[in-house]
């Protein structure tokens, strides 16, 4: 969790001091109210009331000083800190610092906002002490947020209001077992506070250009720990290699093709395991823990961030782990226009396998 709390940091200094000029800011302070999602069985013992909380934000505002900024409606980036009460002591309290960007629709009277972050847990599992807590394995969480809100600003003096809906998720990633993961829905109400008087006029541009670019391809290294669903296994390092080639489609967005070599220890050690634990299956003790797999992909490009999420397939899999069909989402950040780095979630459907930290280049 190291390498996500220093991406997280990377991407929280480049949204935050990416621009200088033309800007206006405001904070919002929204309380919520809702439900844990019963998304698997494990966690079911753990739902017991109506979690409730608060999220403070501190927005930026964008006015089209750069051309990026127009290309999606003029959205707003920030950092938000949240407090979540999960109405359950076994389960603690979660604190969270997150990076977001506000996007807006409908005249911009709807704001979608999109958090990445982390999380701190209070109460995480111990075999001895709080061996009933199956969702949280250890005291820092990755966690995304979703907010929807109908919002008008300036309502009274420089005092606005918003209300919709949040989906707050927290999970290890597997990084530790056990790792059930929360996800809570709830309903958000709040105030909004500019804290300039005025804010500058939309810059809009004439200028239609139309953009294409030559097919690039991509070579990525990924890599770090993470655990089998078996409590007290260990973490095992793993590695992917990735290479891909992908096609721009416009200046928001690119489709990608290419192939993953996957080696993961944990796999190895899950294979061994399951051969002495489970004779009855005639599980070769011999059997090849690595994978490689086919995948196509989105990216979208927001400024030197981008968003890629990918669906694969594996195409050598000789050991059934969690089906043949894997999913991968996350952040990508250029550093000039070849090197970029990255911080990814694997997934088979709702069930995490591990977060990746990667390097790559594209020519």
């Amino acid at each position: 969790m190291k390498q996500l709390f220093f991406f997280l940091c990377l991407v929280v200094s480049s949204v935050v001091f990416s621009q200088e000029t033309l800007h206006s800011s405001y904070v919002d302070v929204n309380y919520f109210h809702g439900n844990i999602a019963l998304h698997n069985n494990y966690i079911l013992h753990l739902i017991k009331g109506h979690p409730e909380g608060a999220i403070i934000s501190w927005n930026k505002k964008t006015f089209g000083d750069q051309a990026w900024e127009e290309r999606y409606n003029y959205p707003d980036y920030g950092v938000s800190f949240s407090y979540q009460n999960l109405k359950n002591e076994t389960l603690g309290n979660n604190y969270a610092l997150y990076a977001h960007y506000n996007f807006y629709f409908l005249k911009r009277n709807l704001m979608l906002r999109i958090g990445q972050g982390l999380a701190y847990n209070t109460n995480p599992y111990d075999k001895y002490d709080n061996y009933k807590n199956t969702a949280f394995g250890s005291t820092i969480l990755s966690s995304t947020y979703l907010m929807i809100n109908y919002k008008r600003e300036r309502i009274f003096d420089r005092f606005g209001l918003q209300a919709g809906l949040s989906l707050i998720h927290y999970s290890n990633a597997n990084v530790v077992a056990p790792n059930g993961s929360i996800n809570t829905v709830a309903f958000n109400v709040g105030v909004t506070y500019n804290l300039d008087e005025e804010d500058p006029e939309f810059i809009h541009s004439d200028v239609k250009e139309k953009f294409t670019e030559p097919i690039k391809y991509n070579i990525a290294l990924r890599g770090g720990f993470n655990e089998s669903d078996i409590i007290g296994m260990g973490q095992s390092a793993f590695y992917v290699i990735s290479a891909y080639a992908d096609k721009r489609l416009s200046r928001k967005s690119a489709v990608q093709f290419g192939t993953d070599f996957f080696f993961s220890k944990f796999l190895d050690d899950l294979i061994a395991y399951n051969v002495v634990a489970f004779p009855e299956e005639n599980i070769d003790p011999d059997t090849d823990y690595r994978r490689i797999g086919l995948f196509a992909g989105h990216e979208l490009f927001i400024n030197k961030l981008s968003v890629e999420t990918q669906v694969g397939y594996y195409v050598y899999y000789p050991y059934d782990f969690e089906g043949r069909t894997y999913l991968r989402i996350g952040l990508k950040r250029y550093f000039g226009e070849k090197w970029f780095g990255a911080v990814t979630l694997k997934s088979h459907g709702a069930k995490a396998e591990c977060v990746e930290f990667g390097v790559g280049i594209r020519l």
